[in-house]
């Protein structure tokens, strides 16, 4: 049986846009948040923008107390 995180790495990132998720100015970097599909999100860090995002659902998000919708992606 597949894992629904695999599914979320399957999803292509091309034309996703990030915006920064950090509570005050990003001076040190910045966790980036993007949505990248309909229960999909991509978490980066803005100081290595070369790493490759991890992917979580809302779920995921919201039981580590991250509400998306504060940082602006449409949902």
């Amino acid at each position: 049986m597949a894992n629904k995180n695999d599914d979320l790495y399957s999803l292509d990132l091309s034309g996703v846009s990030f915006v920064k998720a950090c509570g005050g100015p990003c001076s040190e970097g910045c966790v980036t948040l993007a949505r990248i599909g309909v229960d999909a999100w991509a978490v980066g860090d803005s100081k290595r923008p070369g790493v490759e995002p991890l992917r979580f659902t809302t779920e995921e998000l919201s039981v580590a107390g991250i509400d998306p919708t504060r940082f602006g992606p449409a949902i």
